[in-house]
């Protein structure tokens, strides 16, 4: 089924759990409308001066597509640092090369479309801050807590024998 959501019906509410500089609004009309997509998300984003989208990021298993819908907001890659403006496309591919974060330089709020992939799961990593989130779960860790794949199995025959006991 198609679903219409009407410019005059946008209601933008603050991102839950957000600080200071990362004050992000998103439209909630899509979620109000009972649209949950599959494998094509998206959301309209407010940005205002002053205030970044999110940590610098990259995802491993989704690309992203954003389309500046009004203003003008810096954009950083692992390029440096660009500014985009009104009718802008921006692709990130998955992977390191398709980091990015957003920052609103100007005095005007900034609106932007975000639509990315999900195939189910994927996992985002923040270079500035070396932590790994996981999707669609939201859990967290510190990447450099990495361990290797039999640490902690090295005594697997006294869990076998505690078993048949």
């Amino acid at each position: 089924m198609a679903t219409v959501l009407k410019c005059d019906k946008r209601e933008f509410s603050e991102d839950p759990n957000k600080i200071d500089n990362f004050r992000l609004f998103s439209d909630v009309s899509r979620v109000k409308n009972g649209i949950k997509p599959e494998n094509l998300n998206f959301d309209l984003r407010l940005l205002n001066p002053g205030q970044f989208s999110a940590p610098y990021h990259f995802h491993r298993y989704a690309e992203e597509l954003f389309m500046v819908l009004s203003g003008s907001m810096t954009m950083r890659t692992p390029n440096g640092l660009e500014i985009i403006t009104t009718g802008d496309l921006v692709f990130c591919e998955k992977g390191d090369t398709g980091a990015h974060q957003f920052f609103n330089h100007s005095t005007e709020s900034c609106t932007y479309l975000d639509i990315r992939t999900f195939a189910g799961m994927d996992i985002c990593e923040y270079p500035d801050s070396g932590k790994i989130l996981i999707a669609p779960s939201l859990e967290i860790f510190a990447k450099d807590s990495k361990v290797g794949y039999f640490k902690g199995e090295e005594n697997i025959l006294d869990k076998w024998n505690e078993i048949q006991k």
